[in-house]
């Protein structure tokens, strides 16, 4: 769908020139691993500023609980399932990624005059046949893979760090590496008469579990030549967990404060958000669930956003928001809408940021392992698992504990039937896609993501 009827509205007037993008994704980030969202092992100082100084959003949620899936509904703003790349869960060793003739949140910005640059994780798609500069994007710094050591910045035994199609190395802790890379791309676009988007794509706080002063894990790690060292079930800690979220903090910290310095907060749109729920170490209360699960832990994700002239301060929305919202609400920004034959699942949530109310609709998921599928619609929630069918009313009962589908047969035969006719216009599970019979917890503890499993 096109960008929000009568979102105009919301500017007095239009802005001069298009708000700049400044979009900060987390990986593998639990709904209550930022301090503002209740973590109280440790502090977000930079973080909770920012919700203070705009929204913060309580009922936001990832479109899988997977990377490779949740970023392709990040760069098209559709449901993931209508492109081969997002039946994989995650992204296996076959020729597959993003297509270049799709268009992306990069390319829509970029055909409306932003200069585009992504810093961090891309992991959808290898050359010579996909990567950020042939999806829109035209400057890159970051990885490819579902991650690397933090400071090797390899994979599996080949590194894995890039600037642009060159692989490159360079010396240090990668959440400070793709902090610097921001910092000195503000200070060249500092004057620039074009809008910009920067897409920074942490690998944090995703495994490895490497704080920034564990090179001798790192050295451990490397010695061990295996295939998967790098989840290092044996290693990791709550310390090392909250060393890595709080070193993330404080680097977004220091490029927030150098928008500041440059003269650019106030033309800047600033948003925080993570691609899929927690994983080993986070904390996802008052969730049940986790990364690879279709409960809320598993797809409830913090959000924040800043939009000068937009947002209120200290302002909490319990808007229900998803990951294909992203592009839409930036292209409509920008002036452009999001139409046939590229129309968006999403929809422009810029009246959500403001602190006003969404329509209601009706949010889809579907996840291959234990034959997950859920769909949520106002209060309430339809799963299933492994043909186990459940009705929650996740307001009252966020942790999904009391099943409410014989009390309430109309709302879960409707929401059953809404997941039905959408599953029924997406792609069809594809028997090549990367999946295995393992059970969720199986896949998190024996599969190295982005490789295939065994048959």
């Amino acid at each position: 769908m096109g960008a929000l009827a009568g979102a105009e509205t919301l500017h007095a007037a239009p802005p001069a020139r298009p708000p700049n993008i400044l979009f900060i994704l987390a990986d593998d980030m639990g709904f209550a691993d930022l301090s503002c969202y209740g973590r109280r092992e440790y502090r977000t100082p930079a973080l909770d500023m920012l919700a203070q100084q705009g929204t913060r959003f309580t009922s936001a949620y990832a479109n899988s609980s997977v990377c490779t899936p949740s970023r392709v509904a990040l760069l098209t703003g559709r449901y993931q399932q209508r492109l081969p790349i997002g039946l994989e869960e995650p992204l296996s060793q076959r020729n597959v990624g993003l297509p270049p003739a799709q268009p992306t949140l990069a390319s829509l910005l970029r055909a409306r005059g932003y200069a585009t640059h992504l810093i961090g994780k891309w992991h959808l798609g290898k050359l010579p046949d996909y990567g950020p500069l042939q999806s829109g994007y035209e400057e890159f710094w970051g990885i490819r893979g579902p991650t690397v050591d933090y400071f090797t910045h390899g994979y599996n035994g080949e590194a894995d760090l890039w600037d642009g199609d060159t692989r490159i190395e360079q010396a240090g802790y990668l959440t400070d590496l793709l902090a610097e890379k921001t910092v000195q791309t503000l200070e060249r676009l500092k004057k620039s008469a074009r809008p910009w988007l920067i897409s920074l794509h942490f690998t944090a706080p995703h495994w490895p579990w490497e704080g920034p002063q564990d090179q001798a894990e790192s050295a451990r790690l490397a010695a061990i030549k295996t295939r998967g060292a790098l989840r290092h079930f044996d290693g990791g800690d709550m310390k090392t967990y909250a060393a890595m979220v709080t070193r993330m903090d404080e680097q977004i910290g220091r490029i927030l404060d150098t928008l500041r310095r440059l003269g650019l907060r106030n033309d800047t749109v600033v948003v925080f958000t993570s691609d899929n729920g927690g994983e080993r170490f986070s904390d996802n209360y008052p969730f049940t669930g986790r990364k690879t699960e279709l409960l809320e832990g598993g797809l409830r994700v913090p959000a924040i956003v800043r939009w000068p002239g937009l947002s209120r301060p200290g302002t909490t929305s319990d808007a229900q928001i998803m990951t294909m919202d992203w592009l839409p609400t930036f292209v409509a920004t920008a002036g452009g809408a999001v139409d046939a034959p590229v129309a968006s699942d999403g929809v422009d949530i810029r009246r959500a940021v403001a602190g006003e109310a969404l329509p209601e609709r009706t949010l889809f998921w579907r996840y291959r392992n234990r034959k997950q599928q859920a769909a949520r619609r106002g209060d309430w929630k339809y799963l299933e698992i492994n043909g186990n069918s459940f009705l929650f009313n996740v307001v009252a009962d966020p942790m999904e504990r009391a099943n409410l589908k014989l009390r309430q047969p109309s709302t879960f035969e409707a929401l059953h039937a809404a997941w039905t006719a959408w599953n029924a216009t997406m792609l069809p599970e594809d028997p090549e896609a990367n999946s295995s019979g393992l059970t969720s917890d199986q896949l998190a503890d024996h599969f190295d993501e982005g490789e295939q499993p065994a048959k």
